[in-house]
């Protein structure tokens, strides 16, 4: 480069550049505006990565190119000095860097997107991150079960007592599964870490770390060679234990009620975890529900329907009087305000009760009924009755 001379050095400044302008935008590549934020090439990158990665494209080449193509973008844009450089010069200001394999990821968040997509775990290395968190504290479980309740209950609230299987820390050796008098060892495996780190060549990365719970000790990081008689290790036992759950009005079948500390006990001095009681309602004969709302049919005769009147319907709060409209006609749905189910969280507030007035039709009718519907049937087509007819006759006899 130093003996060549102006000429040719500058062909070759003229080469590098047409060879950087020939690359494409790094923005355009993740599909991303040049003012995204982290967040947002963090969210481009993960998905074209997924996309193309090897492992989801064997034997794929022009996908393999495209995921190189994906890292080195982000390699750069997610580093603010790199983004900088590139916004200013852009692909010419790494034209040193031997294009891909010139990039480090140190300044990028990596392994946190590698995990989420691939679970591959921490394998860039903790950094102060997940691989902390193997032997701390960890909240329990939640514990789910079920109990049948009437309409009517789940209506307006209730409080029922349930039986569950509860486990609690062992009295014998006081939550440590080791035999009184003796106490858990640190494991062996991982140095009572409660993890196990592997290093592993992965493609276009170079070595890169693996972490995975430690299997002898389940991530505890100590093994218990003499168990508790009582809790066979475990540090618990379980037992019969009645609880008293309150179900609050309005609840709809199948949604749950948390118990907080009613579940699985927590790891390493971690809280326990909730129990999640679902509520099962049995049907009504007579009610449906559906959110807050009540439906029901309430069935009047013909004559009520054609001349108005009172009826009875029942309600969840008992019978209500409602006065039929005259000329009411079959399937006509009224509406009972603030007679249905109250509204969770609702101060108070309740949905409606829709009545479907369905008129009677009887299947059996004696003669007295029958003759009253012909004439009725007559009259209205604006013919006089045969009864009517009859009785004329044998009045002016």
């Amino acid at each position: 480069m130093l003996n060549s001379t102006p000429s040719e050095l500058l062909h070759k400044i003229k080469m590098e550049e047409t060879m950087a302008e020939s690359k494409k935008d790094y923005y355009e590549i993740l599909g991303v505006p040049k003012n995204a934020d982290d967040a947002a090439l963090k969210k481009a990158y993960r998905a074209l990565a997924k996309k193309y990665h090897p492992d989801n494209n064997p034997g794929d080449t022009a996908a393999e190119e495209k995921f190189k193509e994906v890292s080195e973008a982000y390699g750069v844009l997610s580093d603010p000095e790199k983004r900088r450089q590139y916004d200013q010069f852009g692909h010419a200001a790494f034209d040193g860097g031997g294009g891909f394999g010139g990039f480090d990821f140190n300044g990028a968040d990596m392994g946190d997107i590698f995990s989420d997509i691939f679970g591959f775990g921490d394998i860039f290395g903790s950094r102060g991150g997940r691989g902390n968190q193997y032997n701390g504290p960890m909240r329990g479980a939640n514990v789910r079960t079920s109990i049948r309740i009437t309409f009517e209950e789940a209506v307006f609230g209730c409080e029922k007592e349930i039986e569950i299987n509860y486990k609690d820390e062992c009295g014998k050796c006081h939550g440590t599964g080791a035999r009184p008098g003796t106490y858990p060892e640190t494991c062996p495996k991982c140095s009572g870490k409660g993890k196990i780190v592997h290093v592993q060549q992965a493609p276009f990365f170079g070595q890169v770390q693996q972490v995975q719970t430690c299997p002898d000790c389940n991530g505890k990081g100590t093994i218990i060679r003499e168990k508790c008689p009582d809790c066979y290790g475990t540090g618990y036992v379980t037992q019969k234990k009645k609880i008293k759950v309150s179900i609050p009005a309005g609840i709809d079948n199948g949604q749950s009620v948390r118990c907080s500390g009613g579940g699985e006990p927590g790891i390493n001095g971690g809280e326990r975890g909730d129990l999640l009681v679902e509520a099962i309602v049995s049907q009504h004969p007579v009610f449906k529900r559906q959110e807050f709302n009540i439906y029901s049919t309430v069935s009047l005769s013909f004559a009520t329907a054609a001349l108005g009147g009172p009826i009875r319907i029942k309600t969840v709060d008992g019978e209500v009087e409602y006065e039929v409209k005259a000329g009411t006609q079959p399937e006509t749905r009224v509406r009972l305000k603030g007679k249905g189910v109250p509204i969770v969280r609702g101060r108070g507030a309740r949905g409606d009760h829709f009545v479907t007035l369905s008129v009677y039709v009887p299947e059996r009718l004696n003669e007295v009924q029958r003759e009253a519907l012909r004439n009725f049937d007559a009259a209205m087509r604006g013919e006089v009755p045969e009864s009517t007819e009859k009785h004329k006759r044998k009045f002016f006899k």
